[in-house]
C-alpha cells in the first residue's frame, strides 16, 4: 500500500497548485454575471478542444470504464469508444445549430421554457441538475474510493480536500477559470495515461503476455459477439448519447467559444480524442482480469471490478507508479467537478431572472456562487455514502435516454408542442424503467407494489436504455407529425437574452420572457 502521507501530501499540493492557476488566471476578468457563467466567445479552438476533452476525462475513466471492461469484456470497449464519441459528433452539428437559433443564450433549461413552457421546462430541469449531480457525487465517489484502496485516506477527507479547493477557483474565476485549468490538465492527462497504459504493457511482459493472462482467466471477454457483452456495448451507445443532450456542460461550452466553426472543430477533435481515451480505459479492465485477482461475481461481498485497474497496481506495480495513476486519477477528477459545478450554477442563475423581480448582476453573481456552495457540500455528502460509480452513472444515464432527443428535436422543427415532448419523454422513461435493474431493492418493492406485472430488469441494459431513448424518440416525431400547431424559432432569439443587458422595449430578459410565453399560450388556446 502507498504511504498515506506521502499521497495526501500529493494530494494538496496538486489541489493548491491548480486553484492557485485558476484564481490567478481570472483575477480582474469577472466583472458581470456574464463573465462568470458564459465567457461568452473568448475561447480560441485550442482551449475549445482541450476543454471538451477534459471535460469528459474524469476519475471514471479509471473506475467506471474498466469496470465495464471486466464485466463485459471487448464489446464493452467497443461500445464505450463509440458512445462517448458520438454525442461529441452530435453537437458539432447541434452547437452552431444553437448559437444560430439563440445567439444570446445561456442554459439548455432556459431553451426549454422558451420553446417547450413550463412542465417541460421543469421536467427538463429536474433530469439535468439530477444527471450532472450525479455525475459529481460520483466522480467524488471515484477518487474517494481509489485514494482509500490505494493508500488508507479515509473517503470523508478526500472528497472534502477536493471539494472544497475545486470550489475556490470555480466560485470565484467561473467558467474562464475552469476552460483555462482544463487546458492545462489536458496537458497532464493525456501524457499520465499514454504512460500508464504503455507502463502495464511493459510490466505485464507485452500484448502477447496479456492476451494469453486474459484467456486463461476469462476468454469469452475477447469474444466481440459475447452476447452480454454485445447487449452491454450497444446499451452504452444509447445510455451516453442521451445522457449528453441533457448536460449544461456542453451547452455551456457553445457560447464560449469565439464562433461555430471554432466551435464545431473543436467538438470533431473530441470526438475522436475521447473515443480513443475510452478504449483505452475501457480495455485496463479486460487487462486486470487477466493479471490480477479481480471479482466480477455482482452481489458479491468481495466484489471489486469497480476499482479493478487499482487492483491491478495493488498486485502488480511499484509505489511510484501508483502515486502517478494516483495524480492522473486527481487530476481527472478535478478536470470534471470544476466543470460540472460552473454548469450546475449557470443553469440555476439563467433561470433566477425567473423567480427573482428583476435581480441586478450583483445578485446573479451571488447566486451563482450561493448555488455553487450548495451543490458541492450536497455532492460531498452522497459521495460518502455511494460505492459504485458505475452503478450512479446508470441511473442518471437512463433519465437522459428518455429526455435527449425530444428536447434537441426542437431545435429542428416548430411542430412538436411542449405537451408532445413531455409525454414522449415521460413514456419512454417508464417504459425504460421496467426494465431497469435498479440498485437497493427498488425494482422489487416497485414490482411488488404493482403485483409482480413487471418484466424481468435487463442486467446489460440494452432493454432500459434502448426503449428508453427509441420510445420517446419515435413518440416525438409522431407527435409532431400530427400537430397543427407550429412554433416559430425565430422567437427563441427574441425571449432568451443576456442578462447583463436591457432588452430593446426597456423592460428585463424576464419580463419579456414571461410576455412572449403568455402571448404563446394565447395564441395556442385560440
Amino acid at each position: 500500500m502507498v504511504s498515506s502521507t506521502i499521497a495526501l501530501a500529493l494530494t494538496v499540493a496538486t489541489l493548491v497548485i491548480f486553484t492557485g492557476i485558476g484564481v490567478w488566471f481570472s483575477r480582474g476578468k469577472v466583472e458581470s454575471v456574464e463573465d462568470l457563467i458564459t465567457a461568452r466567445n473568448a475561447t480560441g479552438e485550442g482551449q475549445m478542444s482541450a476543454t471538451l476533452i477534459a471535460s469528459v476525462m474524469g476519475v471514471w475513466i479509471l473506475l467506471s470504464a474498466p469496470e465495464a471492461g471486466a464485466l463485459y469484456g471487448i464489446a464493452a470497449v467497443i461500445g464505450y469508444g463509440i458512445g462517448e464519441a458520438v454525442p461529441m459528433l452530435a453537437y458539432s452539428r447541434l452547437g452552431p445549430r444553437i448559437r444560430e437559433l439563440i445567439p444570446e443564450g445561456h442554459s439548455l433549461t432556459e431553451y426549454a421554457y422558451a420553446r417547450y413552457g413550463g412542465a417541460m421546462y421543469a421536467f427538463v430541469i429536474v433530469v439535468s441538475v439530477l444527471y450532472m449531480f450525479v455525475f459529481l457525487a460520483a466522480e467524488l465517489t471515484g477518487i474517494s474510493l481509489a485514494l482509500n484502496h490505494v493508500a488508507g485516506i479515509p473517503q470523508w477527507q478526500t472528497a472534502v480536500l477536493v471539494g472544497g479547493f475545486v470550489l475556490l477557483y470555480t466560485g470565484y474565476g467561473g467558467l474562464r477559470a475552469s476552460i483555462f485549468t482544463d487546458t492545462i490538465q489536458t496537458m497532464v492527462i493525456l501524457p499520465l495515461l499514454v504512460l500508464s497504459v504503455a507502463a502495464v504493457i511493459l510490466t505485464l511482459g507485452g500484448p502477447g503476455a496479456i492476451h494469453q493472462g486474459v484467456v486463461e482467466a476469462n476468454a469469452t471477454l475477447l469474444d466481440p459477439g459475447f452476447v452480454p457483452g454485445l447487449r452491454f456495448g450497444i446499451a452504452l451507445v444509447f445510455a451516453v448519447l442521451g445522457a449528453e443532450l441533457v448536460n449544461q456542460t456542453w451547452w455551456q461550452r457553445i457560447y464560449a467559444a469565439t464562433d461555430s466553426g471554432v466551435l464545431e472543430r473543436g467538438f470533431r477533435t473530441a470526438t475522436v480524442a475521447n473515443g480513443l481515451i475510452l478504449v483505452l480505459a475501457t480495455l485496463l479492465g479486460v487487462v486486470a482480469v487477466g493479471n490480477a485477482d479481480v471479482v466480477t461475481q455482482l452481489g458479491s461481498e468481495n466484489y471489486n471490478a469497480g476499482i479493478a485497474f487499482f487492483v491491478l497496481l495493488e498486485g502488480v506495480f511499484g509505489e511510484w507508479l501508483v502515486l502517478g495513476v494516483l495524480l492522473l486519477a486527481l487530476t481527472l477528477v478535478m478536470s470534471t467537478a470544476d466543470t460540472l459545478f460552473n454548469a450546475l450554477s449557470s443553469l440555476v442563475t439563467a433561470d433566477l431572472p425567473r423567480l427573482l423581480n428583476d435581480p441586478d448582476d450583483r445578485t446573479l453573481r451571488l447566486g451563482a456562487r450561493a448555488v455553487t456552495v450548495v451543490v458541492a457540500v450536497a455532492a460531498i455528502a452522497v459521495s460518502l455514502r455511494a460505492r459504485s460509480v458505475l452503478r450512479l452513472f446508470f441511473v442518471a444515464d437512463l433519465l437522459g435516454a428518455a429526455v435527449g432527443f425530444p428536447l434537441v428535436y426542437g431545435l429542428f422543427t416548430g411542430r412538436l408542442s411542449g405537451a408532445g415532448a413531455l409525454a414522449s419523454s415521460i413514456t419512454g422513461l417508464a417504459v425504460g424503467s421496467a426494465f431497469f435493474p435498479f440498485p437497493f431493492g427498488l425494482h422489487g418493492l416497485v414490482d411488488g407494489l404493482l403485483g409482480g406485472a413487471l418484466p424481468a430488469p435487463d442486467a446489460t441494459y440494452l432493454l432500459p436504455f434502448a426503449s428508453a431513448f427509441l420510445v420517446s424518440t419515435v413518440l416525438a416525431l409522431a407527435a409532431a407529425r400530427l400537430s397543427t400547431d407550429e412554433f416559430d424559432l425565430s422567437r427563441l432569439s427574441r425571449e432568451i437574452r443576456r442578462l447583463d443587458e436591457p432588452v430593446p422595449d426597456g423592460g428585463t430578459a424576464s419580463e419579456t420572457g414571461r410576455q412572449l410565453q403568455t402571448e404563446d399560450t394565447t395564441e395556442v388556446s385560440e
